[in-house]
């Protein structure tokens, strides 16, 4: 795959074949019809995946300013701000309710990717999650993941994978690169988009390998207000700072091997279904998890080149009748707006997919917890095929 053909496909395609979740719609009548041509029902409830650990989950938004850089995107706007959900285990589920996204970052995301679709904005923030607001935090101490979404995405799109990992006891920083996604609500109420990034007719000099190198600084930029000598995060003593690893889907999964190769503070690694810009080497573990249709052998060459390149614990794995979105957690307006292809998993089936082979790797590597399930195919998972080229 070319970068520009990348480019298109993350850019131009639309969300009704870009969104996955795991919650089934309910539905009354039908009325509205998508720019397909099928009708969209007139209720519809979204919600997301329970998460699997026995913890309950807590979450808090930070607003962090790197007044040592200039937003690359529009330096105009001063030093580059980043937001970031907290999720965490908790002592216990009060609290209320984590909402999803803002209305204002539901819209923007409706208007760039699903354009022509008659949705309320308001049916895509009120998404059922689990998380809980200011859920007091768990005693102990935890590995922390970073996430990153894929370029044009919300930090939103992740949530399932979030609410999942930080149920089964890790601290996860899932972050918003700025005008890199849809829509990110600052506190001041103002929701910025990825149009300088997007509505460009060809990317910034260096094409996505430079989106991707900035993405680096920001996640070191978290880890340091994180992890470092002096954290802004009120719970960050739950941070084990010698355990960091590292997921993202699309662009983010190329931020997380690029990031691993800067930042060694970062120990373990996963890409969701993202190409490399460019090929990268690495000496830690790292999980490549794609769908068959794009990322068996052959079909990727970043991924060919990639792999040998990785010296330290390494699995390639790909999920059959998935698409580039069946990684994140919009799958299911995907599927309530009836976009999904007829051979596709269901939003349940993928999202447990991708859950279980992530976190079994985390649980490996930073836990170091014993994983039968990273060591060859499994006849509970028929979908998911293992690789060694």
């Amino acid at each position: 795959m070319t970068v520009q053909s990348i480019r298109a496909r993350l850019l131009a395609v639309p969300l009704t074949a870009c969104l996955t979740v795991t919650a089934v719609a309910s539905t009354t009548t039908t009325a509205t019809a998508t720019a397909t041509g099928k009708p969209i029902p007139t209720a519809i409830r979204l919600e997301l995946p329970r998460p699997t650990g026995p913890n309950a989950v807590g979450r808090d938004i930070l607003h962090l300013v790197d007044s040592d850089r200039k937003d690359p995107w529009v330096p105009d706007s001063g030093p580059r701000q980043l937001m970031v959900s907290m999720y965490y285990p908790a002592r216990s589920a009060t609290g209320d309710p984590a909402p999803y996204m803002t209305t204002a970052e539901a819209a923007s995301l409706l208007r760039r990717k699903a354009p022509g679709v008659e949705l309320p904005p308001e049916t895509v923030s009120a998404t059922r999650t689990y998380a809980r607001t200011g859920a007091p935090a768990k005693h102990g101490r935890y590995p922390l993941v970073v996430l990153s979404p894929g370029l044009g995405l919300p930090r939103a799109s992740l949530t399932f994978l979030a609410e999942d990992l930080a149920s089964r006891g890790y601290v996860i920083a899932l972050v918003d690169h700025a005008y890199e996604s849809s829509g990110t609500t600052l506190p001041d109420g103002q929701t910025i988009t990825c149009a300088p990034l997007c509505d460009q007719p060809k990317p910034p000099e260096g094409g996505q390998a430079t989106i991707t190198k900035n993405r680096t600084k920001d996640v070191s930029f978290v880890i340091d207000e994180l992890a470092g000598r002096h954290p802004v995060w009120k719970n960050a003593r739950m941070i084990a700072p010698k355990r960091i690893g590292m997921a993202g889907h699309s662009l983010g999964g190329d931020a997380a091997a690029a990031t691993m190769a800067v930042d060694k503070r970062v120990r373990a690694g996963v890409n969701l279904d993202g190409t490399f810009h460019p090929a990268v080497t690495l000496d830690r573990p790292f999980l490549l998890l794609g769908s068959q249709a794009d990322h068996i052998p052959g079909k990727d060459d970043t991924w060919d080149a990639s792999w040998p390149k990785m010296s330290g614990w390494k699995r390639w794995l790909t999920v059959a009748h998935t698409n580039h979105t069946s990684f994140t957690d919009l799958t299911i307006l995907q599927k309530a707006v009836g976009t999904s292809a007829p051979d596709d998993l269901s939003p349940q089936r993928s999202l447990e997919l991708t859950r279980g082979y992530v976190g079994a790797f985390f649980d490996l590597h930073l836990k170091g917890k014993k994983q039968p399930l990273l060591n060859g195919p499994s006849p509970a998972n028929p979908e998911v095929a293992f690789h060694n080229p």
